[in-house]
């Protein structure tokens, strides 16, 4: 086209206003962003921008100016709380400061007119729309009526009772302030103030008549109650009813608990069962507050079992309040009930049950405890014919009634928890019931056998639930209690102990049971076995060392029924085992009784051995025989063990040696393991012990030997043997200079060095790792 300019100054004047656009298209497209940001904000409506030129925007505000770092109406609101906090403060200087400067007629008529002035100030202004200074002012004007109350008393009522006259102006402020915020239903402030006021006059006007506690919680119950019916409508209302209501619970029980006769309770159990009203009716109308019943339920029991509390004893009073709260739990089956209703009562059932269950547990615990006072001076036979400890039979009945109700509420729910407080608590009362009520100490133990044999088969039955779980528990706990009662006479310790053991053992011997529980069954069994056998020998005149031999028995029975003992052989073996190192412990007291016991501990592992899949014990018998040996030298007082070992490694060695002509694949440890530790080892202990230099130096000359060997035939065990005992012995040999060089350096040599070793490892710890791969290696590759 056509153009009066040249190309060179058109092309420059296209640039510039095409550059100007893409300004102008940034600046309205961010503009547009803060303008939706805007709107999204409350109070943006009223917020007024002032007219727009063409061309440059003319903003009272704008993303190009200032950052704002408060909203307007956050502004407002600061600023108009601020100025009631102002107003206040300057009302009550005035009331309570300049009071005295001004007449009675000046005073009345200052007061006055301000708070009509402040009362009616947001009529005018919620008109005009300007809501958040209505309520700033409003606010104000509240709080002048509380300085026209104050001024009235002060000057007009001096010598009026002061709290009667507090009720009094509370009662007329909230009349006076719910009629106002009425009119002015635009206001978010009156109708609270009223609730609030309103929760004093009655309680302020029962300690103004000294009506006593009972008085006052009656007050505080009914403002409750007044409360709850506009908690129905208004969410806000629920609170003070619940703080009141629950306040006049508290004292209403409190005064049941103090009451010294049933009469004295009548009082305190009308205020508990109107408060257990109110909270009915309230879950009753809100479905969402099923709280209400439950502590009403709770008020309920206390209210009831509290008349009679005064003439039980303590104990019988707990079980008052069960025989009384308990009941509600039946609640769950009743359809015809509201579902918050419903809930509150087996709420309020399980809790008085779960407290009951911990005072009667708390009295019977010491009756389990006691049981341990056996230990001080076993078969004494000083066990008492009555419990000196329990409060008698209110602690059993108490965890039977709970066990009962939680029994049934497991048959009608679905939930596992009640059924294992049933089997705890049942057991626990059946368990101390005889204790308790002082029966003889044979219908004592046959009692608590039984207990604990009921719990047991209950376990067997049941072991994959709950209920068999802690039937289980209770088992166990009850047949160690048992027999540490039964240690206190000698025919108990027999009788108890010979059935727990009879008893475990058909446990362990039940099929269907689960696995884990016949383990444990086996375990109790061997323990009871292992148990009678010491008391065995501790009934004849023989020495501690020699109770050894008859306890050897429960392994070697164990070991001799092997694979009869089925899914249990483990457990029961592990057991055993636990027997024997408790054998050995026995003998410990004489060198010639403990060689004995090793051998027969020897014996023993290599009658198992013989089986496949228990050759490994063959090693545990070798180093029982190994040890018995030793001990029965060392008790002769041999100086020199290569006089006893040397003629048994010789052959060891030729017969391993042959072995591995036959066997290649048989492993040097096999062939040569056993030869080599019974000369290297003994040797090796002799050596420490040994102030002379003659048996260090040939012992290090023959490890020496056997390590190049065991290297040069590429043999595993003589290479390490061999290695391990010339390494000892060189420790030995240089432990005497280590230290005496150690005590003639300073002390921050060593932490020195230890941290340049450190250093030094830490530099090359990766050649390090591949480094001992491959010895790791190396020596797998060994024979």
């Amino acid at each position: 086209m056509n153009s009066p300019l040249p190309p060179a100054e058109e092309l420059a004047l296209i640039d510039r206003e095409l550059a100007q656009l893409d300004s102008r298209r940034v600046y309205l497209l961010a503009r547009r962003d803060w303008l939706l940001r805007l709107i999204q904000q409350p109070g943006a409506a009223a917020v007024h921008w002032g007219p727009a030129a063409s061309g440059s925007a003319a903003w009272t505000a704008g993303p190009s100016g200032p950052a704002k770092e408060a909203s307007a109406p956050g502004a407002q609101n600061v600023l108009l709380t601020l100025g009631a906090v102002l107003l206040a403060v300057a009302a009550l200087a005035f009331t309570l400061v300049s009071w005295g400067s001004m007449g009675i007629a000046g005073r009345s008529a200052v007061l006055a007119v301000v708070t009509a002035a402040a009362l009616a100030a947001p009529a005018v202004l919620l008109r005009r729309g300007l809501r958040s200074t209505a309520e700033s002012v409003a606010a104000v004007g509240l709080l002048l009526t509380v300085l026209d109350a104050y001024a009235l008393y002060a000057v007009g009522m001096p010598d009026s009772d002061g709290t009667g006259y507090t009720a009094g102006a509370a009662a007329v402020l909230a009349a006076v302030w719910a009629g106002y915020g009425s009119a002015l239903r635009t206001l978010r402030i009156p109708l609270p103030a009223a609730l609030v006021a309103a929760q004093l006059p009655l309680p302020l006007a029962a300690v103004a008549w000294q009506a006593g506690p009972l008085g006052v919680g009656w007050a505080l119950l009914v403002t409750a109650t007044l409360d709850a019916a506009p908690a129905l409508r208004v969410r806000a209302a629920a609170l003070p009813a619940a703080l009141l209501g629950s306040a006049a619970l508290l004292v209403g029980a409190a005064q049941s608990w103090s009451a010294g006769s049933a009469a004295q309770a009548l009082g305190p159990a009308a205020l508990l069962l109107a408060g257990a009203a109110l909270g009915a009716a309230a879950a009753w109308r809100e479905p969402r507050v099923w709280g209400a019943a439950l502590v009403g339920g709770v008020a309920a029991v206390v209210a009831v079992a509290g008349v009679a509390r005064p003439e039980l004893a303590p104990g019988w009073a707990v079980v008052a309040h069960l025989v009384v709260g308990l009941p509600l739990l039946a609640a769950v089956r009743v359809s015809a009930l509201p579902e918050a209703v419903r809930r509150g009562a087996v709420g309020a059932g399980a809790v008085v049950g779960v407290l009951g269950a911990l005072a009667s547990g708390a009295a019977v615990a010491p009756v389990l405890v006691a049981r341990l006072r056996v230990l001080e001076e076993v078969w004494a036979a000083t066990t008492p014919a009555a419990d000196p400890y329990g409060p008698g039979a209110s602690a059993a009945v108490g965890l039977l009634l709970t066990a009962g109700a939680a029994w049934w509420l497991s048959r009608v729910s679905a939930r596992p928890e009640p059924g294992v407080l049933a089997v705890v608590l049942g057991w626990s009362g059946l368990f101390t019931a005889p204790v308790l009520l002082g029966f003889p100490v044979a219908v004592v133990f046959a009692v608590q056998l039984a207990v604990t044999g009921a719990a047991g088969f209950l376990a067997l039955r049941t072991s994959g639930r709950g209920a068999g779980i802690a039937a289980a528990a209770c088992a166990l706990t009850g047949a160690v209690n048992v027999s540490l009662g039964a240690l206190d006479g000698r025919a108990a310790t027999f009788a108890v102990w010979g059935l727990l053991g009879v008893g475990c053992a058909a446990g362990a011997a039940y099929g269907p049971a689960a696995r884990w529980l016949r383990s444990a069954a086996a375990v109790c069994a061997v323990g009871c076995a292992t148990g009678l056998l010491v008391a065995s020998a501790a009934v004849t005149d023989l020495a501690v060392v020699w109770w050894a031999l008859p306890v050897l028995a429960v392994p070697a029975l164990v070991a001799a029924l092997g694979p009869r003992l089925g899914a249990v052989r483990l457990p029961a073996e592990i057991a055993a085992g636990v027997s024997g190192v408790l054998a050995l412990a026995l003998s410990a007291g004489r060198p010639g009784t403990l060689a004995l016991a090793l051998a027969l501990s020897g014996v023993v592992c290599a009658g198992a051995a013989v089986r496949p899949e228990r050759r490994v014990l063959g090693w545990a018998a070798g180093v029982l025989f190994a040890a018995a040996t030793w001990v029965r030298l060392v008790e002769a007082g041999v100086t020199a063990p290569e006089a006893y070992t040397l003629p048994v490694t010789v052959p060891a060695l030729a017969v391993g040696f042959l072995r591995r002509r036959r066997d290649a694949r048989a492993s040097s440890w096999t062939a040569y393991g056993p030869g080599l530790a019974a000369t290297l080892l003994p040797s090796l202990l002799a050596a420490w012990a040994d102030a002379d230099w003659v048996r260090p130096l040939v012992l290090g000359v023959a490890a020496l030997a056997v390590t190049l060997a065991g290297a040069r035939w590429r043999l595993q065990a003589p290479l390490l043997l061999g290695g391990a005992v010339l390494a000892a012995v060189a420790v030995h040999e240089l432990a005497p200079y280590v230290v005496q060089v150690a005590g003639a350096l300073p002390r921050w040599v060593l932490p020195a060095l230890a941290g340049v070793l450190l250093l030094a490892v830490g530099a090359t710890y990766e050649k390090r790792l591949r480094d001992a791969r491959r010895l790791r290696a190396v020596i797998g590759r060994l024979g």
